[in-house]
């Protein structure tokens, strides 16, 4: 059985798998919509369907690679190996992705099979990473420290992904923007996927027992589990609500205050915070509790979203400020219930004897692509009933009420989302002394 402190290097290789689902959570919720509607000029709504549907395609396949990951007897480790294989693959069809015709028909199918692709790779890789820290130790504060490095080193992967993305975009031009964006992104992918694969070489995983009953058995068991639903509830809701402003960033910036240049600003605003205040809320999340430090984060992030509509009205510097703190927010519902998550699943194999830390997350990750998939898809549908005009330069000059969607999308449909999550938020109950009790 692994021991309670984990070496350091082993929380600095786990977290170098930040680097590629930062990189791929994040740049398609910033970019793809905005290559869809503004360079293939695809309609809104059918843009956010296209969004939309390859990373639904998640919820059926994560909870499958979880149970394959679970059954694993690879002598290089149960999770590891899906490491190096998906994530390479991933990196591989992203670059692809832009890489297809640019005429609308033919370009959109083009984007709906690569999609589907790199979903179904990320579904390989990200599922069994996020089952390790469950096997990596069986400390309540180590798995909060360990979360703490993969959240710096996924905001960093954030801030630099899609901080640079939009500006390799605009230099490189119209023809070979998005295709630039596509070679590298793909390979911040390959580094992070190496990175964990190689990182974690050494790491010594607790040794439980993989599940024997079915995977639908399984699914049931999770279902039944109260405040693994709560906490899903919850941070799927935030990850929608976060999704849709990640998607209305390009827009904001070109349509509403009318300067391509702003996105990265606006998104070096809502990701930096992150490389500051993680330690911070990682000694919030010692001293009160891992789920007040989660309602704080969820307070700061509605709150932020919400300033942001005040914000568009009062300028650059206002709307920077607003979706700062919405940043400080973001970093804490990213660390606390990333830290929680394995909480639920080792007090499960303390009970039942059984390792279904896989299930656990391939759950979590589906509910979570879902949430970061409806998301675009959401502000695409905000965006069509504004009566948003799509074209193949991005020049055409927007109505009032495509205006007036662009903004409600970016600011109240994201706060509605958080105060809706809080209600769930607030029924988890499995705190330290809980953890320690049933894993005694």
């Amino acid at each position: 059985m692994a021991t309670s402190a984990l070496p350091a290097s082993v929380r600095r290789g786990y977290a170098l798998g930040g680097v590629a689902t930062g990189s791929f959570g994040t740049v398609p919720g910033l970019l793809l919509l905005p290559y869809l509607t503004d360079r293939l000029g695809v309609a809104a709504g059918l843009a956010g369907l296209i969004v939309f549907l390859p990373q639904a395609w998640d919820v059926v396949l994560n909870p499958v690679a979880g149970r394959i990951s679970d059954r694993s007897t690879n002598p290089a480790g149960r999770r590891r190996p899906f490491l190096l294989k998906a994530g390479l693959a991933l990196a591989v069809c992203f670059v692809l992705l832009f890489a297809g015709p640019t005429s609308t028909v033919p370009g959109a199918v083009w984007v709906v099979v690569l999609f589907l692709a790199c979903a179904t790779a990320y579904a390989f890789f990200q599922v069994p990473y996020v089952a390790m820290p469950a096997e990596l130790t069986d400390d309540y504060d180590e798995r909060t420290r360990l979360m703490s490095w993969r959240v710096a080193v996924l905001a960093l992967a954030i801030l630099v992904s899609g901080g640079l993305s939009p500006m390799i975009r605009n230099q490189l031009g119209p023809v070979w923007g998005y295709r630039g964006v596509g070679v590298f992104v793909g390979a911040l992918i390959a580094l992070g996927a190496l990175g964990a694969w190689w990182g974690t070489r050494r790491a010594v995983m607790r040794d439980v027992a993989a599940p024997t009953a079915s995977l639908a058995e399984q699914l049931r068991i999770v279902a039944r589990a109260r405040d693994f639903r709560t906490l899903l509830i919850a941070y799927v809701l935030q990850a929608l609500a976060t999704a849709a402003m990640l998607a209305g960033v390009d827009y904001v910036a070109r349509a509403l205050m009318g300067s391509s240049g702003l996105s990265t600003i606006l998104f070096v605003c809502f990701v930096a915070p992150a490389l500051v205040v993680t330690p911070l809320w990682q000694r919030v999340g010692q001293r009160v509790g891992k789920r007040t430090g989660f309602l704080l984060g969820s307070l700061l992030l509605g709150g932020g979203a919400l300033a942001a509509l005040l914000g568009m009205r009062l300028g650059v510097a206002a709307l920077a400020a607003a979706v700062a703190v919405v940043g400080v927010g973001y970093a804490g519902t990213q660390m606390f219930p990333l830290a929680m998550l394995p909480d639920v699943a080792a007090v499960d194999a303390a009970r039942t004897g059984e390792n279904r830390a896989g299930v656990y997350t391939g759950v979590w990750t589906a509910a979570e692509t879902f949430g970061m998939a409806l998301g675009p898809f959401a502000y695409a549908a905000v965006l069509a009933l504004g009566g948003y005009v799509s074209s193949t330069d991005g020049s055409v000059t927007q109505p009032e009420s495509a205006l007036r969607a662009i903004e409600l999308g970016f600011s109240a449909l994201p706060a509605a989302l958080v105060a809706v999550s809080l209600v769930f938020l607030v029924r988890y109950r499995l705190d330290a002394r809980a953890v320690e009790e049933a894993t005694r």
